[in-house]
């Protein structure tokens, strides 16, 4: 049985406890309004639109496999050209000695040169991927001002 309370007792209030997870790393996290134990994502506050699911699209959320396969295949063309290099200037001096020394110079520049471009081209792919998210998180930013600002004008 219940005993009756008076005005100077306290009545234990119980929560609903209710399963956030992480909008990171959709991992569970017991308490939003501390750090993400699995990725160290930042605290969400209890009216924070991340913690909706719905508010992202799926086409915003795709990654870019075509560009990184280009990338790493721009870095490792220029390792396998590295890799010609030695293999070219091993082989001319045990053929020709060190009489070839000045082709082999010429050689050596003129491969470098492409291996640093094929590099180049691979770090500029991955850029090229940075600014994608830089758009991505733009464009869903922008949504979240234009949804807030509708929301105050039905207000």
């Amino acid at each position: 049985m219940d005993k009756p309370t008076t005005e100077n007792q306290e009545v234990p209030v119980v929560e609903a406890v209710t399963k956030t997870t992480c909008p990171e790393c959709n991992a569970a996290r017991p308490d939003p309004s501390r750090v993400c134990p699995a990725c160290g994502a930042s605290p969400m506050r209890a009216d924070e639109k991340r913690a909706r699911e719905d508010e992202v699209r799926t086409e915003d959320l795709e990654p870019y496999l075509a560009l990184r396969y280009i990338a790493r295949l721009f870095k490792v063309l220029a390792v396998l050209l590295l890799i010609v290099l030695i293999g070219e200037v091993v082989t001319g001096i045990i053929v020709s000695g060190f009489g070839s020394f000045m082709t082999l110079i010429v050689e050596a520049t003129r491969l470098l040169v492409v291996a640093g471009l094929l590099w180049a081209g691979g770090d500029i792919t991955l850029l090229l991927i940075d600014a994608g998210h830089d758009l991505r998180v733009t464009r869903i930013l922008l949504g979240r001002i234009n949804a807030s600002m509708h929301e105050r004008e039905e207000k």
